[in-house]
């Protein structure tokens, strides 16, 4: 129910997550917990100004989805051999919900797993820990590990609390990119 709220406010214009707080009479840390969600599911956009981060309805997502349902041409072709292998691991780890089942012990197969995790950073975005640990915990509640794992495998690099994603063609993960 608050994310839907959150949609409809975000509809209107951008808004902080002190704003939201506020609006909704939720706590901050509330309010980064859902839209951490949101944009994970590519529905909210974040842009920096100064120290206030401004959160929009990515509306071009919504338009997609919208053609992607609607028009049969929509559905999308079959996988290549090795994406197949891939959405299989994911199959495998990730539950219908999005949430991680497990940490694959395996190498190659962690390396699906944390590309996947990935795709839900931007680039260009610098993040605090504290989202950086909201949006994992959105799939797996070790998010101390995860954060670990997306340092030590170089995808993600840190300075004085603050992350930001690096570009692929440097990560050190197993199996096929």
């Amino acid at each position: 129910e608050s994310r839907l709220k959150m949609i409809g406010l975000l509809a209107q214009g951008e808004r902080s997550v002190q704003e939201l707080a506020d609006l909704l009479v939720l706590t901050e840390p509330t309010v980064s917990h859902h839209l951490a969600i949101l944009k994970a599911q590519g529905l909210v956009t974040v842009r920096a100004e100064g120290t206030t981060r401004w959160h929009a309805l990515d509306t071009e997502t919504l338009s997609r989805l919208n053609r992607q349902v609607l028009e049969p041409t929509g559905v999308q072709a079959r996988p290549k051999a090795a994406d197949d292998w891939e959405a299989k691991v994911l199959s495998g780890f990730v539950a219908p919900d999005g949430t991680l089942k497990i940490i694959p012990a395996a190498r190659r197969k962690r390396g699906v797993v944390l590309r996947w995790l990935m795709a839900h950073f931007e680039d260009d975005v610098r993040y605090t820990e504290s989202e950086v640990n909201a949006s994992i915990q959105t799939h797996h509640p070790d998010c101390a590990t995860l954060r670990r794992e997306l340092i030590g495998h170089q995808m993600m690099a840190r300075e004085d609390g603050i992350y930001w994603r690096l570009p692929e063609s440097g990560w050190k993960v197993g199996g096929p990119a």
